[in-house]
């Protein structure tokens, strides 16, 4: 059993596969960075860590399915291959109510229950009408948020357990994120995508927010009781990944991950590619 591992964040655009990104252009097409589905030569499809813009009108299979995305142009992983007008792509939320989504999840059921209800267009991440907002009051996003400077993210995660095994420190460092701006930090359990029954996603410790500084740096830190509870403990739902979510509102929402999700109001920016943590074991 590990107690003490360090862990590499992958830059990513995406949670689930649908929606397949939780960033859009101006044009209205998904930007993924992360497992973006194709037609294997076997005609079945495949998921792969890839990057691509890819349409909103893309085929949507059952949740717990992946169809071939419709691929409008493929995209290099390397940062630095980049053309520069993709570089230069102006970075939106989703509409609402979110366009090639099958999740079947209410984010906040006791703050809006009735998220799926909500009419929304995209809006670049910098002129999100943030609620109560004036001019006034000194909005500190206020340039466009580029493709460029998005793929500039880097983060780091230690875990450890405590001295007694019953709970999991988590402690992140990160640079390049986007400047000035209030991110999250969720917790995925091994249910969340569960097609038979989805439990909902939640924080990494509460409060999970952190603001990045000038250049996009920060740090972060949570203790966790029993994350990782022994395989085959009857009701266990071990945290199998952590997602780092820009937060285009600029709010943070207590105990739930977000207001609308998946793009909405969230919008991954780092995560670990693969279900990680299998070392470790917490008792109850």
């Amino acid at each position: 059993m590990g107690h003490v591992r360090d862990y590499e964040l992958s830059l990513t655009t995406q949670g689930p596969t649908y929606p397949p990104s939780e960033v859009m252009d101006e044009h209205g097409d998904f930007i993924v960075i992360g497992r973006v589905n194709r037609a294997g030569p076997d005609g079945r499809t495949t998921s792969e860590w890839g990057a691509a813009v890819v349409a909103a009108d893309s085929s949507l299979p059952p949740f717990g399915e992946n169809h071939p995305y419709t691929i409008v142009k493929e995209l290099p992983l390397d940062p630095a291959e980049l053309t520069e007008t993709d570089r230069n792509r102006v970075l939106h939320t989703l509409p609402l109510p979110l366009p090639c989504a099958n999740y079947p999840m209410v984010f906040a059921p006791e703050q809006c229950p009735e998220a799926d209800s909500v009419r929304r267009p995209s809006y670049p991440f910098h002129q999100v009408p943030v609620p109560d907002l004036r001019p006034e009051d000194g909005p500190k996003l206020t340039s466009p948020v580029t493709l460029g400077q998005w793929v500039r993210a880097k983060g780091r995660l230690e875990v450890s357990l405590t001295e007694d095994e019953r709970g999991a420190r988590f402690f992140f460092e990160f640079a390049g994120l986007v400047p000035d701006s209030v991110y999250t930090i969720m917790s995925l359990r091994e249910h969340d995508l569960d097609p038979a029954g989805p439990t909902r996603p939640g924080p990494l410790g509460v409060p999970n927010v952190f603001v990045t500084d000038e250049d996009g740096n920060a740090t972060y830190r949570a203790v966790l009781p029993n994350p990782f509870p022994a395989p085959g403990t009857p009701g266990a739902n071990r945290i199998v990944n952590i997602v780092v979510l820009f937060m285009s509102y600029q709010q943070n929402y207590g105990g739930a991950i977000g207001w609308f999700g998946l793009g909405g109001d969230i919008h991954a920016h780092l995560k670990l590619r693969q279900p990680s943590f299998q070392e470790f074991i917490t008792l109850p």
